[in-house]
């Protein structure tokens, strides 16, 4: 079984890379968009959520709008590969892949760094709220520190 990582784990990727990300932690458990957003009394749309993908086995990471769905095909003809290539990782994988358990994942500070793709909607934002390495843990970072951090790619990947 997989070790998970934690907000410590976090905190010493943040601590190393001089970023101005926080982790906010949390009274109750922000393990989906809505449960952050009210946590925090933000928009929805203010969350980000980290998703791992797998593209013919290699991981990678899309972050996206919290209020978005990814569209495959559009990820698949970014990648430029066939939609069936492209797999969402199990939850499983994903721990296995980044360290950490889905719901508490972090835009970045995975066990390996990872390619990163940011949907072009959610970079708009100045400030944004993902995975803060725990369940009950957000982190906030600005887009510029996350495309920085993650040399993210931006993409056109969500649905309409």
């Amino acid at each position: 079984m997989t070790t998970s990582l934690g907000r410590e784990h976090l905190q010493s990727f943040i601590d190393t890379h001089r970023l101005k990300a926080t982790i906010l932690p949390m009274a109750v458990p922000t393990a989906t968009v809505t449960d952050a957003a009210g946590a925090l009394g933000v928009a929805p749309s203010a969350i980000i959520k980290s998703l791992v993908f797998l593209a013919e086995d290699r991981p990678f990471l899309v972050v996206n709008s919290g209020t978005a769905r990814v569209d495959r095909k559009k990820l698949a003809d970014y990648l430029g590969m066939n939609r069936r290539r492209v797999k969402f990782a199990t939850a499983e994988q994903a721990l296995e892949i980044t360290g950490y358990v889905v719901g508490s994942m972090p835009p970045f500070g995975h066990r390996e760094p990872l390619r990163t793709l940011l949907d072009r909607t959610a970079a708009r934002r100045k400030d944004m709220y993902g995975g803060g390495g725990e369940i009950d843990a957000l982190v906030k970072v600005s887009s510029e520190e996350l495309i920085a951090v993650t040399q993210a790619e931006i993409a056109d990947v969500s649905e309409m």
